[in-house]
């Protein structure tokens, strides 16, 4: 064979090779999509965390934040104080435990089937050095934003009872990170809390009255949500009246509504574990020249950020938008929070907006976009909607605008 020829045979053969590894890998790419396809959410976020776990410092990942334990396990027992901590996953590359007490144990083993249930006596850090030695931890992170010092140091104990050498690390915001991009049963879940939301605020606004009480309103928002079919209230509802709606999050008073004056609602419900949030301002009566300026501007504002949002933008510059537009009217200076936030199994959850937010927006994130102007001895304007971040732009969930157009 003459040395083009050889060279030839040589490189075809080569071809050849790639090409029956492209399509091995193809399909083991394939038989993995379709596993996925067939898990349930908690087992595909489970699976999610595992794959992450070979790149992390550690071999083993300790979960303690509420919402971060319920979205991996879907095991939905909550703390009922703070000093309280009586559940918590682990997880491996290959294994899962999940760690309660006698009280949750028949509701740990229906919610959370995917994970080993082990039941300890008197404190969940007793049994953690058995848990560590029969998934054979070496090193365990753990999420270092939630822990207390004392609660850390007590791991670190029980992981050294087990393995004097074991190393404890800082394991980040790994749930929270998965978190922050929403699952379609997610953004179905928070699209049903909010229709509920907007229901009640309906009801709210054709309640209200001048005389009525900010107290009134908010026990009836609740009362409403309640018999609306909501498991909670996501948080508790803002009504703030006259110089009190310069306050962001003012807390409700006996202090009676008032004729032209600017009232700030703030509501949301929790209805199969997600979280609505939204804010409208309502004014009885007629309102004067101020009133229309600040809600025409705050809305101008609302409705620019709006239009900003878009998968691959900075958040930062979603709320440099509508900072811009409110300080160009002369208000800067009063609008000092962040634009907006995420929303999920929290109410308020990543992404973040504001001045130093370096989060970039993502498809299927759901976020608020809530500008304000509060004035000091007058009072205030916010206005909060939800909407889905898109390739190319947003879906604005809400579906009732509540809005004048002065």
């Amino acid at each position: 064979m003459r040395d083009p020829e050889l060279c030839a045979w040589k490189l075809w053969t080569i071809v050849q090779f790639l090409v029956v590894r492209l399509q091995t890998a193809w399909a083991r790419t394939d038989e993995l999509e379709l596993l996925m396809d067939n898990l349930t959410p908690f087992q595909r976020r489970q699976e999610k965390v595992k794959k992450l776990l070979p790149e992390k410092p550690y071999d083993t990942f300790l979960v303690s934040e509420p919402w971060n334990r319920a979205y991996l396990s879907g095991f939905w027992a909550e703390d009922m104080q703070l000093t309280e901590f009586f559940e918590v996953p682990v997880l491996t590359e290959k294994a899962q435990v999940l760690a309660t007490d006698f009280r949750y144990q028949e509701q740990a083993e229906k919610e959370a089937p995917d994970f080993q249930v082990v039941i300890y006596k008197e404190n969940l850090t007793n049994i953690l050095p058995e848990i560590f030695a029969s998934l054979s931890t070496r090193t365990l992170g753990f999420e270092n934003h939630h822990l207390t010092y004392e609660r850390v140091m007590k791991i670190q104990e029980a992981l050294q009872e087990w393995h004097p050498p074991g190393e404890l690390l800082p394991g980040g915001e790994l749930v929270e990170g998965l978190r922050m991009v929403k699952e379609p049963e997610e953004i179905q879940a928070i699209r049903n809390s909010l229709a509920l939301t907007e229901s009640v605020l309906e009801t709210i606004v054709a309640e209200a009255e001048v005389g009525k009480t900010e107290k009134q309103l908010a026990w009836r928002i609740e009362q409403l949500m309640r018999e609306a079919g909501a498991e909670a209230i996501s948080f508790p509802p803002i009504v703030a009246s006259g110089p009190g709606a310069a306050m962001p999050h003012a807390v409700v008073s006996d202090r009676q509504l008032g004729d032209s004056e600017t009232i700030i609602i703030d509501l949301g419900a929790r209805l199969d574990h997600y979280c609505s949030d939204m804010t409208r301002t309502l004014i009885l009566g007629e309102p004067d020249s101020k009133a229309r300026e600040v809600y025409g501007i705050v809305r101008e504002a609302q409705l620019r950020a709006i239009a900003a949002v878009r998968a691959g933008i900075p958040s930062l510059e979603v709320d440099r938008v509508a900072r811009d537009y409110i300080a160009l009217a002369g208000y800067g200076d009063n609008f000092g929070h962040g634009l907006g936030h995420g929303i999920g199994l929290a109410v308020h959850e990543k992404p973040g907006f504001g001045k130093s937010s370096s989060m970039v927006l993502e498809e299927d994130m759901v976020v608020t976009i809530e500008p304000g102007i509060y004035l000091p001895g007058w009072g205030g304007v916010r206005l909060e909607n939800m909407v889905r971040v898109t390739a190319d732009g947003c879906e604005i969930l809400n579906q009732n605008e509540f809005f004048y157009s002065f």
